[in-house]
């Protein structure tokens, strides 16, 4: 393994900490000035970086941030914020203007064949931007999840689910062809071919065994087509995986489901049947401790561990069978740490319950909620001792 700042994810390649937005907390988890502002974070949860954009889910501030161009410089300013009417006001719902255009509880952001995508998780719908905005302030042009812009009510005021209806929905993904949700208190993932029009009902549903229902683990114990808490979604190839937070594992299929069925891969746990917590000792390069976020790029998976301080890193994405071991951590000297920023003071490649992912290219953005900020590691080539350790 190289050095901390310099951490090996495959052979040949490493990673180092190259860009820093947000509070710079003084301790892991500490909070930052009360008034926000344009270069300010408070427990950011989603961010989504290409060649040309970043847009961030400010979740504690109930707003997203957009970078038009990459920032070159730590702490850089945003250009654009939504969900507040400006970079200084905050609070749910825009600070009480109503729920047309604000925010509670940001989460999963994507930017998809131009139109911006935002998991406002707490109002239990999915706003949508035709366009990306270029200005503050912009209300969204339609919404999915809910009946109509004003109405925030779980499951659209219904005692049960159905195939439009959200229960804080925290995870988006568009992928060869399908769009999913992560809808995170159904306990479930919907997902539908192609992208979906207001009032369109989902083509898929995994988790649950109908549309209908809503039951933890489907009311029984934890199994291979089951979810407790499932937070993020990524496709790679003809393979789906799921971040199952709450039962501390990731799950895959291979092809990629039509409908509800089992999964034939499990990340984290040494079977199906287990969702076991380890919060103390050694974690190893196997267990995951609520892991909250994925990431894919050129066949390597990325997931952050978010209760054990850490990225895990796979330079292949297994296929099948379970407990398969990651190849590089970030964020701590070894697989065997699990401490908050390592129980040390912040620093640029140290990490405190990481939340969010983002992979473009050679940069993987994370998203450092318990630091209040937005870390981009640059993937590099290794060299000289760098190589070796690779």
């Amino acid at each position: 393994m190289a050095t901390a700042s310099h951490l090996a994810v495959s052979p040949g390649l490493v990673a180092r900490p190259w860009l820093r937005l947000g509070a710079e907390s003084p301790g892991g988890l500490a909070l930052p000035p009360a008034h926000p502002t344009a270069s300010q974070l408070y427990a950011p949860r989603g961010v989504y970086l290409d060649d040309q954009v970043l847009v961030v889910a400010d979740t504690g501030n109930h707003r997203v941030l957009i970078w038009h161009g990459l920032p070159e410089d730590d702490g850089a300013p945003a250009q654009v914020v939504l969900g507040q009417p400006d970079f200084t006001t905050e609070g749910p719902a825009a600070g009480g203007r109503g729920q047309q255009g604000g925010l509670y509880m940001p989460t999963g952001v994507g930017l998809i064949n131009g139109r911006l995508f935002v998991a406002d998780a707490w109002h239990h719908r999915v706003l949508v931007w035709e366009e990306l905005p270029t200005t503050t302030d912009t209300p969204p042009d339609w919404v999915l999840g809910q009946p109509n812009a004003t109405t925030v009510t779980e499951n659209r005021g219904a005692g049960t689910p159905d195939a439009c209806s959200f229960y804080w929905p925290y995870g988006i993904c568009y992928d060869a062809g399908w769009f999913y949700v992560a809808d995170t208190g159904n306990r479930r993932v919907l997902g539908w071919h192609g992208l979906p029009a207001p009032e369109q009902p989902a083509d898929l549903v995994l988790g649950q065994p109908s549309f209908t229902t809503r039951e933890e683990n489907r009311g029984r114990a934890v199994g291979p087509d089951s979810f407790r808490w499932p937070h993020a979604i990524a496709g790679h190839g003809d393979m789906l995986l799921v971040a199952d937070a709450g039962n501390h594992r990731v799950l895959g299929w291979s092809p990629r489901p039509r409908q509800d069925r089992p999964a034939c891969l499990v990340l984290g746990q040494e079977d199906y049947h287990t969702a076991q917590e380890w919060p103390y000792g050694p974690q190893g390069p196997n267990r995951l401790r609520f892991p909250y976020a994925l990431a894919v790029h050129q066949g390597r998976l990325a997931v952050a561990d978010t209760a054990n301080n850490r990225v895990l890193v796979w330079s292949s994405i297994p296929r099948q069978g379970a407990f398969w071991p990651a190849a590089a951590v970030l964020g701590q000297l070894n697989f065997e740490a699990n401490g908050e920023n390592r129980w040390q003071g912040v620093e640029k490649d140290t990490l405190c319950w990481p939340y969010g992912l983002a992979w473009h290219g050679n940069l993987l953005a994370i998203a450092d909620s318990g630091n209040n900020r937005i870390v981009i590691w640059r993937l590099e080539k290794a060299a000289g001792r760098d190589a070796e350790a690779a």
